[in-house]
Parts: structure tokens; C-alpha cells; sequence
């Protein structure tokens, strides 16, 4: 391939994802526009795990502010599978059509596994979370939480548990494909282990051991799934490459 072909393929691969990205941006600000419609619902249930708590704003702008974040935020969340799906026909190209089939396979599972994270963290984490940022300190201090604040907190801990649960969905299309084993995904246990508690520090926003452990626990255990997931398909993988080739010889 000459240099200006490859210039040109270079420059086609921009104006792709220019093209992908607009989309992008697109289908969020739309999601986005939907949600404003809807942003008393969805304040009633972001504000329902601090159900006692008198959330309160200090600045003109602080409320209509944090409304456009959470319909960003919402935006973003509906929107996933879409962007999931510009990304898939980004990297398309450079896919078989074997590995085309196993992104395709795993579309659903990406909506489901975030779902699923985002529905631990409102039920499973955010309450004792919100429990002990509130009583801590309260006997030497009233507390008066600013609904920016809150609302900040709760749509940064939903979106990231939420992405952190497509980890089995990675490993798994990462493993099948073969560009992950699960022998190394077992040998990288206890630095997964490490890491897990380090993301809990960085995600949960307590400094207690236990609320960390919500967080950290979960993450083992998806960890251990994606193990166990990877095994599962790499030896499928493998037998499968065993019967096509047997005919040949």
C-alpha cells in the first residue's frame, strides 16, 4: 500500500468516527431532552434512599443545574446500548465474522449486566452509604445536605457500579475471541483482589470498611464469574477447532 493510500484510509478512518461520534452526541442530547420531560420522576427516585433527609440549595442556579446534570446523566445511561452499538460498527471492519457474531451475542448482556449494577447500587449500596455519610459527625454538627451534592454522589456511584458489572461481558468476548486466556485471568487473582478494594476506595464515597466492602465483595465475585466464564467458552473455543480440523486430516 502506497503512502497515499494509506493517508487516505487513515483519513477515512477519522471521518468514521467523526460520523460515529456525531451520532453519539446526538442520540445522548436527545435521551437527554426526554429525560428533561420526565426529571420530577426521576428526582423521585434518586431522592427516595434518602427518604428523612432534608435536601436543600443555597444558589439561584444550584437547582436547575443539577436537573441538567441528572437528565445528562440519564441521557447517557439510555443511550448506552446505542453507543454500544456505534462503537460495535466502528471496530466492525477490523472484526470476522465469527467475532461479529459474538459482539452481536453479547449486546443484550451488556444492557442486562449494567442494568443489573445499577440496580445493586440503589438498593444494595447507596442506602447504608447514605446512612453513614448522614449520622456521621451529626452530634457535633446539623447536617444540611445540598441537593447538588446528593445527586452528584448517587449518579456517579449508579453509572460507575453500573459499567464496572460488564466485566464477565468483556472478559467473556475477550476470551472467546482468544485474546484473553482464563489461565492468565487466574493467575491475576490477587492483584484483582488489590485492585477491587482500591476501585471501592475510589468509588464508594465513605471511609468505612464496610460500605468499601459492599463494593469491593461484588467485585471479587465478578471477577471470579469472568474466571469461570472465560474457562467456559475458551475450552468451547477449542474443541471447536479440534472438529473443524479433524476432517482435513
Amino acid at each position: 500500500m502506497s503512502a497515499g493510500e494509506q493517508k487516505l484510509t487513515l483519513l477515512g478512518h477519522f471521518q468514521e468516527l467523526r460520523r460515529r461520534l456525531i451520532r453519539s452526541v446526538i442520540a445522548v442530547a436527545v435521551a437527554a431532552a426526554i429525560s428533561f420531560i420526565f426529571y420530577e420522576w426521576i428526582f423521585y427516585i434518586l431522592i427516595r434512599p434518602a427518604e428523612g433527609i432534608n435536601l436543600v440549595f443555597t444558589e439561584l442556579t444550584e437547582m436547575i443545574g443539577t436537573i441538567m446534570r441528572v437528565c445528562l446523566a440519564s441521557g447517557l445511561i439510555i443511550a448506552i446500548p446505542y453507543l454500544t452499538i456505534q462503537a460495535i460498527l466502528f471496530i466492525r471492519p477490523a472484526l470476522t465474522r465469527k467475532e461479529e457474531r459474538y459482539v452481536y451475542l453479547i449486546l443484550p448482556w451488556i444492557a442486562i449486566m449494567f442494568l443489573g449494577g445499577v440496580v445493586f447500587a440503589y438498593f444494595i449500596l447507596i442506602p447504608p452509604a447514605i446512612g453513614f455519610l448522614y449520622t456521621f459527625g451529626s452530634d457535633i454538627a446539623s447536617p444540611m445536605i445540598k441537593i447538588g451534592n446528593y445527586i452528584g454522589i448517587i449518579t456517579r456511584l449508579l453509572i460507575a457500579i453500573g459499567l464496572v458489572f460488564e466485566l464477565p461481558v468483556v472478559t467473556t468476548f475477550l476470551a472467546r475471541i482468544g485474546i484473553v486466556k482464563p489461565e492468565w485471568l487466574a493467575s491475576k487473582r490477587k492483584v484483582a483482589i488489590i485492585v477491587a478494594f482500591i476501585l471501592a476506595a475510589i468509588i464508594t464515597p465513605t471511609f468505612d470498611p464496610i460500605n468499601q466492602s459492599l463494593v469491593a465483595v461484588p467485585l471479587i465475585v465478578l471477577y471470579e464469574m469472568s474466571i469461570w466464564l472465560a474457562k467456559l467458552v475458551y475450552r468451547k473455543k477449542g474443541e471447536a477447532v479440534v472438529v473443524e480440523e479433524a476432517p482435513a486430516e
